[in-house]
């Protein structure tokens, strides 16, 4: 088969196993680039397969030798369709990281779910004994509570007022102006449900019964809150009363895990584009203005070198991890910096269809949501055939 990308909206359709083969080893590379790190040795990473979250299992691996367990809910190719990303992401990687010697096994299935935990558990119990580090990194539109049974569907919407700001359609490079009415509480709600800390606490309190947890264990979730040019549609919006949700949870994760000398963490990561961060007004065209001025100061990062920095700098640093006066760790430090603001706010309100290209970064932005799907990679031939059909070495 031949796979070329199929945009439709804000996702892609097809994904390129090569491609994203290749994408994980540059992320690999990076980090064996970097040094080593005397990090976790047995890691369990709940949304392994793309961004943060595979990022950070690849820090894990490549850097600390850790053995890493892996859950993600992706598909895998039929006779119509290729495989999701994360799949072949998820396939590349266990298949590096037995080539280099490490343990890693994966989970497909829905991490909100009790059968997966339980699962997990066993793995766990079976192969590494106890946990010493939990990624929590998930991002799914869409939650069935374990218990109620009750479905819940997030919204990207403002609260108390309709937003109109502008926004962009990056593959047309089409800037336009855009209202969305605000949220009603069920929605608040729902959205707090899926994106939440609600199934991370489940996950840590499930594996702290089942005696699965180091002592000095520590657990991570990934946030993102953004300048005050993002604020009405995201940290003031639904999402971000998710996120404030998240933070609180840490906060009484804290107080159950001292029993173990445990410790949750709310990472606050910087902006860069996700197949999340794609369906979000506004945000597409923050991040391409934001990349261009990042870049031209030296200062951009992607997941990996984010990733690598707070396992380097923060988590397993020989100094306690710096936080901020609300207890997050800021590895959106270099993006919230001032002159990198001000540098935004004075572009945003000239930006029109007609100069985006001028003032902002809009390929490079483009190029990276290609990447998510395993296109635009150096060194891979897209019009060579391809067998779409590959296997994740540790699901039988």
């Amino acid at each position: 088969m031949i796979i070329q990308p199929k945009i439709r909206g804000f996702i892609c359709t097809t994904a390129h196993p090569e491609g994203c083969k290749q994408a994980v080893l540059e992320q690999i590379n990076y980090v064996k680039s970097h040094g080593a790190i005397a990090g976790p040795k047995n890691v369990l990473v709940i949304g392994a397969s793309t961004g943060y979250g595979l990022a950070s299992r690849i820090t894990a691996t490549f850097a600390g030798g850790a053995k890493t367990i892996g859950v993600f809910f992706e598909k895998e190719a039929d006779e119509k369709r290729t495989a999701s990303p994360g799949w072949y992401n998820s396939a590349a990687f266990e298949a590096f990281a037995h080539q280099a010697g490490y343990y890693a096994k994966s989970i497909n299935g829905d991490a909100f779910s009790q059968s997966i935990k339980t699962q997990a558990a066993e793995l766990i119990r079976r192969d590494l004994g106890k946990i010493d580090l939990i990624i929590y990194s998930l991002a799914s539109p869409r939650r069935v509570h374990p218990i109620s049974e009750n479905v819940f569907s997030s919204v990207l919407k403002p609260i108390g007022q309709a937003f109109s700001g502008k926004t962009i359609d990056a593959f047309r490079e089409e800037v336009k102006d855009v209202v969305i009415e605000p949220a009603n509480n069920d929605e608040i709600a729902a959205t707090v449900a899926v994106m939440g800390g609600e199934d991370w606490a489940m996950w840590i309190d499930f594996l702290l019964k089942e005696n699965l947890l180091a002592e000095g264990m520590k657990t991570v979730a990934y946030t993102y809150l953004g300048p005050q040019l993002t604020h009405a549609i995201y940290k003031e919006g639904t999402i971000g009363k998710a996120k404030e949700h998240l933070k609180l949870t840490a906060d009484q994760l804290n107080h159950a895990l001292s029993g173990i000398q445990g410790e949750a963490i709310v990472s606050v990561d910087k902006a860069v584009v996700t197949q999340a961060s794609a369906a979000i007004p506004v945000v597409p065209l923050y991040i391409s203005l934001l990349f261009k001025v990042m870049k031209e100061k030296g200062t951009h990062e992607g997941c990996i070198e984010q990733m690598y920095r707070l396992f380097h700098d923060h988590l397993y640093a020989a100094k306690p991890p710096l936080r901020d006066k609300e207890g997050y760790i800021r590895l959106d430090d270099l993006e919230m910096q001032e002159d990198i603001q001000q540098k935004i706010r004075a572009l945003w309100p000239r930006i029109t269809s007609e100069n985006v290209r001028e003032l902002t970064d809009i390929q490079g932005y483009c190029d990276d949501f290609y990447r998510l799907f395993g296109f635009a990679m150096k060194n891979v031939n897209y019009t060579a055939e391809v067998d779409p059909q590959v296997k994740i070495p540790s699901i039988k």
